[in-house]
């Protein structure tokens, strides 16, 4: 066999999947006609009923190697085995023909509801039909280690634990009253759904077919039900009685195994859940109101977590608009290196040390450039180049075109990176009381290269495509990188560096408090405009001028009524900032959970609580984020889940609650 993962260096060693020439499947479980682009603006349509579910009403499930996300309808429209950044085999999320794995009843309706087993990542939707209620529980499972001989596991760069991903989904479907005709609709689209799967029964099994790509690459496809191929779709149908289960498993293993009875489904989905519980039993989570929040928003970065390397996904997606209809589409399939401080900070407040610690191995593990500097972003093994292409066959979700995969941005010059990666071992340095000797010149080399790069113009946090700007955000996070470069250096022992180094912090602090606030002492964007950025929020977070200092209270108040929409944080506003880009955005999640925390920082502790009651309403029905909120509506924008989004509030609740246990409000 061969690989489908061929747009990821590096495949581990079970990727053994394969490329199609461009074809199309037709299975649509929304509709009987092929969703097309209009390519009207969005904004000049008349109002119709979309063909694809709102983005917060997909179910998220994980095995720490890869996710799928599951529609309200039971569908399962994107899954990209065997790990996060491959190729989907169903991608209905991003065309309706792009393939989808459905089991429930035969009439779909509306689920009467659904909910996430409590402690766990398996989904449980229960439907209400005319004639009996039926309960499906979908996971992606992870069970106890299993031999190299059995079933090889992906090779570790990190230790391993007692559990791993199989390789496997498994969904059962149990009628708790009554009685109901089900159906089960199977259409793998291998390659980003250029080309349907053909199907074959496997020789002495009649539990399994084989969806088979034209160079060998395989799914199995086994269940209990007596399964038919109609052309690319495998299709069952059956009357589930009271007390009844039926179950089927799409596996990509090396040895294409899984669940041979619904008994041995059932323990599957035992052992997935005592792997979730046990882990959130190993955190230390507050006796709060908003204890449920904290724990989902940790199973989600679990879930975002690649367990062979440590490293954190940004989302599992691709291309979900941040405008609707528009062309803001990033593939956030990989580890962006700015996300450090917020992991450890986020995953070391919840006692979650070892996830917090595998991540800080990844940073020290990546490749770095020749001037000794870490890129901004790598892929989920280490990966440096993350070319960016667009998938012109796919319709994208809403219309929302162009559908990339690969993030072009890799390669900018984002002077902050310097910053995050510091602040993120100084965290570890506190936690752990020391860092080991193979992270010093991991250290070195970036206290050193923003030395160099501080006083140059750079990309900025954002990502910006427009021309480089001396982005204020950009130069705090290098006085970040060079103040806790020389705490660290002083830790050492190595005190003419550490001095070294806190006289160009000084330098760099000076030239901020001079050139980055305008005539009103507010912060600014960059140094060439008065426009506002809501990256200046993290002027008071990472301590650069103490809570009380006037242009810190000026800035807070600033960004938090004259940024925001409907009381919600925006980044930037479009038409002030040259970012390369047209259309309009979303409010930004993380924005609006930062300024929780500013608002507290600076004592506007009513408003900041309330704006973090807020915020937890607005998470999807499952309590799940994705990057962005229409602020009208408070419909998800972006890639989702988004793990930026979970650590933001996983800080800004840890914030609230200490501010709580300090003072209660008069």
């Amino acid at each position: 066999m061969t690989d489908l993962h061929t747009d990821a260096p590096n495949p581990a060693p079970d990727d053994e999947w394969g490329t199609h020439p461009p074809r199309r499947g037709a299975m649509d479980p929304y509709m009987s006609e092929t969703f097309t682009a209009d390519p009207t603006p969005f904004v000049e349509r008349l109002p119709t009923q979309s063909p694809f579910p709102p983005i917060a009403d997909y179910g998220f499930l994980s095995d720490c190697h890869t996710a799928a996300l599951v529609a309200p309808d039971g569908t399962v429209e994107w899954l990209c085995p065997p790990r996060f950044d491959a190729p989907s085999v169903f991608a209905a999320i991003l065309d309706r023909s792009a393939g989808g794995f459905r089991l429930g009843p035969s009439s779909m309706g509306v689920p009467a509801g659904r909910r996430y087993e409590p402690g766990t990542n398996i989904l449980e939707t229960t439907w209400m039909t005319p004639t009996g209620w039926l309960v499906v529980r979908d996971a992606l499972v992870i069970g106890r280690w299993r031999e190299r001989t059995t079933n090889t596991p992906t090779a570790h760069t990190r230790p391993p634990t007692d559990y791993e991903s199989h390789h496997v989904l498994v969904r059962t479907i149990t009628c708790v009253h009554g009685q109901a005709q089900i159906e089960l609709l199977c259409e793998p689209m291998f390659d980003y759904g250029r080309l349907p799967a053909s199907w074959e029964h496997v020789e002495d099994d009649p539990m399994s077919v084989d969806a088979v790509g034209e160079d060998g690459a395989r799914l199995r496809l086994i269940s209990d039900l007596r399964v038919g191929i109609e052309g690319s779709v495998a299709r069952a149908r059956h009357r589930l009685k009271t007390g009844e289960t039926r179950y089927c498993a799409l596996s990509w293993s090396r040895l294409l195994d899984g669940p041979r009875s619904a008994d041995e489904a059932l323990r599957a989905l035992q052992t997935t859940s005592e792997y979730w519980r046990g882990w959130l039993a190993d955190g230390k989570f507050p006796d709060h109101r908003w204890r449920g929040h904290l724990q989902r928003s940790a199973l989600v970065l679990k879930g975002l977590t690649y367990a062979p390397t440590g490293a954190m996904v940004a989302a599992p997606t691709t291309s979900l608009p941040e405008t609707p209809g528009g062309e803001r589409n990033w593939d956030y399939r990989f580890t962006w290196m700015r996300d450090a401080t917020f992991t450890l900070s986020a995953l070391n407040s919840l006692g979650l040390n070892w996830e917090a610690d595998d991540f800080i191995q990844f940073v020290a593990d990546a490749d770095r450039n020749e001037d000794g500097s870490l890129q901004i972003m790598y892929g989920i093994g280490g990966e440096r180049e993350l070319a960016e292409r667009e998938l012109s066959h796919l319709t994208g979700y809403e219309g929302a075109s162009p559908v990339r995969v690969g993030n072009g941005a890799y390669d900018q010059r984002q002077n902050d990176v310097y910053g995050a990666v510091l602040d993120s071992l100084y965290l570890h340095t506190k936690e752990y009381g020391h860092n080991s000797q193979r992270l010093w010149p991991v250290i070195e080399d970036q206290v050193r290269r923003a030395v160099e790069m501080w006083h140059l113009p750079d990309q900025g946090i954002w990502e910006a495509r427009g021309e480089p700007k001396h982005y204020t955000s950009s130069k705090l996070m290098c006085w970040v990188a060079l103040d806790r470069g020389a705490r660290l250096a002083a830790r050492r022992g190595k005190m003419a560096l550490a001095d070294e180094w806190r006289e160009i912090a000084n330098e760099i602090h000076n030239e901020i408090c001079e050139r980055g606030v305008d005539d009103r002492g507010v912060f600014v964007q960059h140094y060439d405009t008065d426009a506002l950025d809501a990256s200046n929020l993290l002027i008071p977070l990472v301590r650069f001028l103490p809570h009380d200092d006037p242009r810190v209270r000026a800035t807070v108040i600033a960004i938090a009524d004259e940024l925001s929409d409907n009381g919600l944080v925006l980044r930037y506003r479009v038409d002030e900032t040259d970012d390369g880009l047209s259309g309009e955005e979303g409010s930004f999640l993380i924005c609006s959970f930062w300024l929780v925390s500013a608002l507290l920082e600076i004592g506007e502790r009513k408003r900041g609580r309330q704006l973090c009651e807020r915020l937890l309403s607005l998470g999807s029905p499952l309590e799940l984020y994705a990057e962005e909120l229409d602020a009208a509506t408070g419909r998800h924008l972006g890639n989702f889940p988004q793990a930026f989004t979970h650590l933001a509030l996983i800080n800004a609740v840890m914030h609230v609650i200490r501010d709580e246990q300090m003072a209660p409000l008069a």
